[in-house]
């Protein structure tokens, strides 16, 4: 996306949406809704926008840019919530280890989703990524000691039925990028497994200051160990030419889609922490599932792909078993830290 991020990860938007807001008066509840709507769909210029430059730049061209953009909101919010001269306060950190341990799942999906991307459809991307709510259901029993009951372990098993549908299994070829993605989505879940343990001693500033400085230091590794393309040479997959292509001076036209990429992950994260601050999780998470259609649309106009019947019906799976999820979650009165993938803070795709 987001995509789903997974849906790609600056801002920094709440790790974990918030804890569900009070119950409020009717009309309340259009602001919250209308931020989930805007922040999902504006996350997915970033997908867009980071396809566009995958046939004529590298990831971590791209990601350095983006990554740019992203430290630079959070030094100011810091500035701005901390005061310059305690800034230092909020990025402290008593878990460096599993501080550590997140930001590498935080880079393993966003570098498995994007290389997914730049080979396969937009939209058969942004659903696949959101089968992560569904993976992070079945994870969180043995990791969590959550107890999951049956109505949603069907629902994970209805949602990997659509990734069947997807990966088209029975049509004697199946897409290595498609694999890159769910391989995106998992670490994405197990992502918010580490924030939900981290949740209670690190804010969210915190996290996205060494979210961002992961991206930073791996942009720049990759960008010295291969940034001249000579491991490229002779490379037809698109994904590996998307991951070592040699560094280029971005033309005048694609410096839009550059700035895209850092700007619509700051601006759509904030709206979308702001709608999980102002309203219950549950209201708010079956909205970010409009990153589907969005996909979709910006895969027609962009691209000129649009789904076959057999990957509507995929798509039909996993966003069906993915609200039955919220809404079973929303019915058991638990707070729902990620019923759709909450794309914030440059950590989701």
């Amino acid at each position: 996306m987001t995509p789903p991020a997974p849906r790609s990860v600056a801002p920094p938007a709440a790790a974990a949406p918030a804890a569900a807001a009070p119950a409020a008066a009717p009309g309340a509840a259009a602001a919250p809704i209308l931020l989930a709507i805007g922040g999902s769909a504006v996350l997915t210029v970033n997908d867009m926008a980071v396809k566009a430059l995958s046939d004529a730049y590298p990831l971590h061209q791209v990601v350095l840019v983006r990554a740019l953009i992203g430290m630079a909101l959070v030094l100011a919010l810091l500035a701005a919530t901390r005061g310059p001269r305690r800034m230092a306060e909020g990025i402290r950190t008593r878990r460096p280890g599993l501080h550590a341990l997140r930001v590498l799942c935080v880079l393993a999906s966003n570098v498995l989703y994007f290389l997914g991307l730049a080979a396969m459809p937009l939209a058969d991307g942004v659903a696949l990524f959101f089968v992560a709510p569904l993976l992070l259901t079945a994870l969180s029993g043995p990791l969590l000691g959550e107890r999951v009951g049956w109505r949603r372990w069907t629902a994970v098993g209805t949602g990997l039925a659509g990734v069947l549908v997807l990966l088209r299994p029975g049509s004697g070829t199946l897409d290595p990028a498609a694999l890159l993605v769910l391989g995106s989505a998992l670490a994405y879940a197990l992502m918010h497994v580490l924030t939900r343990r981290l949740a209670p001693t690190d804010g969210p500033l915190a996290m996205s200051f060494w979210t961002q400085m992961g991206f930073l230091l791996v942009a720049c590794g990759m960008g010295l160990a291969a940034g001249d393309g000579h491991l490229a040479a002779g490379l037809e997959n698109p994904s590996l030419r998307f991951l070592l292509r040699a560094w280029s001076w971005p033309a005048a036209g694609d410096w839009p889609f550059f700035l895209a990429t850092g700007l619509a992950v700051a601006v759509g994260g904030l709206m979308v922490s702001q709608a999980y601050r102002l309203g219950e999780a549950g209201l708010v998470a079956p909205f970010e599932y409009v990153a589907v259609p969005m996909g979709v649309l910006w895969g027609a106009v962009v691209f000129g792909t649009w789904p076959d019947a057999t990957a509507w019906t995929g798509i039909a799976l996993i966003v069906g078993a993915g609200l039955y999820v919220i809404w079973r979650e929303t019915r058991l009165g638990r707070k729902t830290t990620m019923a759709a993938p909450a794309r914030g803070e440059g950590e989701a795709p």
